[in-house]
């Protein structure tokens, strides 16, 4: 199987497409006909029709060259005529270089829309994929694959459109004037170093294919090494690992460089083997002109002009090899975007799926069964019910479930038996967006932004006013805080929130969480980060937050759900326990346990003491 039909994927399991480079012209060809385009398509035909006129220009300005050396040989003195095909020769001579400066002004805005749509609809969709997806891919490489496809849309856009299809007819146009003026020979000769240049680009062009795709694949683990290596510094200083990343960045590198050093060799190769096609097609042109000048055949002029013309020629010609170069270099960089473009999320909104109907916000699981992909365990079997406005708790040892079942709630999973309801509405028949607006979030660990505080607070609500961004501060006990501040809520928080201390970031995210006033709030282990003064002080404004709202949490510490209206156990995936926290206590089982260990260890207290 040849190069540019071989399908394969790496390690991000974005699978990559046919790399010819009819599919290649075909995307961009479908990208011009898109109606975001459609403004821009008197800026493209005007670009055109100055490159062709450019053209015209190049091709005859070395016959007003010819004329003038004539002039001077045939010693008759005229210098008017000498003088007016001089201006002519560097007239055309000039409008031939300048023009397409002219023409990439006005097609610069066409080059950068079209890239633009390209990478927007490229990131638009990998948002869109599921998350399973998200949770094995690498965001450097996933960010290279987006890059080099937009990028790659650029090449092919400004050679084709300004290299090939121009070249082609200046070579045309070039041969029929040494055909018609000079004699068929000259233009035979022209021919024959065309197909002879264009032949040997073709063949070691596709075996640079191969080489370019794999140094891309090396490009994209480097960089994704390095994002991975960069945001996690905090953990590579923890475990004083600079050292050892520094080598894995130096070996990544080091094979970076090996499959560099490849594609570089075979570009001299193809560069000097262009070189000597062309040399030899000028040398055969100068040999017959010279030949026959000596004849009596043709004028010194003539065989000036021959040369020119030819080397003119070859001029594009030798962009012609690079633009083909590029254009197979864009087709192997579109393979992985057009891989990433046919990937269709496992989670998608049914055709015609109407927006969700609330109706206070309760959730209902049914006999629900849900295995993670490679994993044994999962959820077998549960059924739930959360009435409107009530709150219920979720407990239960690491690994048995909990977070799975919000996940299922949100629809970032579909089960793979029973039915997920809020209002009596099967969240697969909904739109995912208008679910997750009625839901709200706070995990674990706090995922910020690395904007300001304003910015990560009004998440959910992008225009709101700082009035109501400090409303929502101060009921998350970030008031005092953010006053302390020279900088106020344009505050930066760092990477990932790491500016901020663990019970800052989960007040701010406790802060978004009520700011987007969602239907259904969701706390997924919001407050085991904090410490316990902090979290007595978190928890009352999550209790705050949760009235007259549906509240799902899921707690570590039991005395963050005691005095919810019902609780859940689980364990190995089923639903073992079920009732108040009087009632589970004196079950004497699991959650018995739980809250005994707790009690002992000083994490936990009843929630009389706590409201005492």
């Amino acid at each position: 199987m040849s190069a540019a039909h071989h399908s394969f994927h790496d390690d991000d399991t974005i699978q990559s497409s046919d790399g010819g480079i009819g599919p290649a012209l075909v995307r961009v060809f479908r990208l011009l006909a898109r109606d975001e385009l459609k403004r821009q398509r008197p800026l493209m035909a005007l670009a055109i029709i100055i490159t062709l006129v450019a053209k015209v220009f190049s091709v005859a300005s070395p016959v007003f060259f010819g004329e003038a050396v004539n002039v001077v040989a045939s010693g008759a003195g005229a210098v008017g005529a000498l003088v007016g095909l001089l201006a002519l020769w560097a007239f055309t001579r000039f409008l031939a270089s300048a023009l397409p400066q002219v023409r990439t002004m006005f097609f610069a805005p066409v080059s950068q829309e079209a890239q633009r749509i390209t990478a927007v609809e490229a990131f638009e969709h990998a948002s869109n994929l599921s998350l399973q997806f998200h949770l094995t891919r690498r965001a450097g490489a996933l960010n290279r694959v987006i890059e080099r496809g937009s990028g790659a849309i650029d090449f092919l856009l400004r050679f084709l459109a300004f290299n090939i299809v121009p070249t082609l007819i200046e070579l045309i146009l070039a041969a029929a004037l040494l055909a018609v003026r000079y004699g068929p020979g000259f233009a035979l000769i022209a021919v024959i170093t065309v197909v002879a240049y264009i032949g040997f680009t073709l063949w070691v062009t596709e075996w640079r294919v191969k080489q370019r795709r794999e140094m891309n694949e090396v490009d994209s683990n480097l960089r994704a090494s390095v994002v991975d290596s960069l945001t996690n510094f905090e953990t590579v200083k923890a475990f004083a690992a600079e050292a050892r990343e520094a080598d894995k960045f130096s070996q990544n590198f080091g094979r970076y460089n090996h499959k560099y050093i490849a594609v570089i060799r075979s570009l001299s190769v193809l560069n000097g083997g262009q070189e000597l096609v062309m040399s030899a097609g000028v040398f055969a042109a100068a040999l017959v002109a010279g030949l026959g000048a000596l004849k009596g055949g043709l004028s010194i002029g003539d065989m000036t002009a021959v040369v020119l013309i030819l080397m003119n020629i070859f001029r594009p010609l030798g962009i012609l090899g690079f633009a083909w170069r590029e254009i197979k270099q864009g087709a192997v960089d579109l393979e992985k975007l057009d891989g990433l473009l046919a990937m269709t999320p496992e989670v998608a909104d049914a055709a015609g799926a109407p927006d969700i109907n609330l109706n206070g916000g309760a959730v209902r699981f049914e006999h629900v069964a849900f295995t993670h992909e490679g994993r044994n365990d999962g959820l077998r079997d549960v059924s739930f019910t959360v009435k409107p406005g009530t709150r219920i708790g979720i407990a239960g040892p690491s690994g048995a479930g909990k977070s799975t079942i919000l996940r299922l709630l949100f629809r970032f999973y579909d089960p793979q038996a029973g039915r997920v309801l809020v209002d009596g509405q099967d969240v697969r028949g909904i739109t995912q967006q208008s679910l997750r607006d009625a839901l709200a979030l706070v995990p674990q660990d706090v995922a910020l932004f690395n904007e300001s505080l304003r910015a990560n607070m009004a998440y959910a609500k992008p225009d709101a006013s700082d009035d109501e961004i400090m409303a929502v501060a101060e009921r998350a006990h970030l008031g005092d805080f953010i006053r302390s501040l020279p900088q106020g809520l344009d505050t930066r928080v760092g990477e990932r929130g790491l500016k901020l201390s663990g019970g800052e970031k989960q007040r701010v995210g406790i802060a978004r969480a009520i700011m987007k006033d969602p239907a259904i709030l969701v706390l997924d282990e919001a407050t085991s980060s904090l410490d316990s003064e902090t979290e007595r002080e978190v928890q009352d404004a999550l209790n705050d937050a949760a009235k007259g709202r549906t509240t799902i949490t899921i707690a570590h510490r039991l005395s963050t759900i005691a005095d919810a209206d019902q609780i859940i156990v689980v364990d190995q995936g089923r639903i073992v326990e079920n009732g108040t926290h009087e009632e589970l206590l004196a079950l004497q089982g699991i959650y018995a346990a739980m809250w005994q260990r707790q009690i002992e260890s000083g994490e936990a207290q009843s929630p009389a003491a706590q409201s005492g």
